[in-house]
């Protein structure tokens, strides 16, 4: 008896250690995933927006160390706070969102700490240009929900890009910065589990 018993333990221990080897797959959440961006406004104040939908999946191993990143804009949800401008920017001028309607992200997490990613290493798509693209991972943390109870990581991260290298040279001959500095919150849900290969 004890020693079925002991066999029951080992049993558990095993699938313990076979399911903390799993890499999880989590879902943005909508709701709570919320790109924003930071840009020169000819010289005179820093302008800021957002993008109210975005959609996409995180894969990660927390402790391999990996994990990867795929998430897709729609750039037709641009918000200034300024219904004018927000028109301006999905025109051809601009975003030109008739013919490019999403901008993406694909990356690998890279330089883990303590289980968590302080990285992303992977490529940037807008307006139909593709450019590499390093993100930081400024805050990191998976816990279970407080409400739901499932599996739930959130993180913030930022980049800064020239956004004449994605066509969007307007202003340049005036001499404003092209410099834009790209903020993501993101939240995600537990979607399913995938064993590692």
């Amino acid at each position: 008896m004890r020693l079925s018993r002991l066999h029951a333990l080992l049993a558990l221990v095993l699938a313990a250690s076979a399911a903390s080897a799993e890499e999880r797959i989590y879902v943005l959440d909508p709701g709570h995933t919320y790109p924003s961006f930071e840009t020169d406004h000819v010289g005179m104040s820093t302008w800021r927006g957002k993008f109210n939908e975005s959609r996409g999946e995180v894969q990660i191993d927390r402790e391999r160390g990996t994990g990867q990143v795929d998430v897709a804009i729609d750039t037709r949800s641009i918000d200034f706070g300024n219904d004018a401008l927000n028109e301006w920017a999905v025109g051809d001028q601009f975003l030109d969102t008739a013919k490019y309607p999403e901008a993406t992200y694909r990356g690998k997490l890279i330089a883990f700490r303590d289980g968590a990613p302080t990285r992303v290493e992977g490529e940037f798509t807008l307006r139909g240009v593709t450019r590499p693209l390093t993100l930081t991972i400024d805050r990191f943390k998976c816990m279970p929900h407080m409400i739901h109870k499932r599996d739930w990581c959130g993180a913030d991260a930022h980049a800064t890009f020239d956004r004449s290298q994605f066509g969007l040279d307007v202003g340049k001959e005036m001499g404003v910065d092209m410099n834009v500095t790209l903020r993501i919150q993101v939240e995600a849900d537990i979607k399913t589990d995938k064993k590692k290969s």
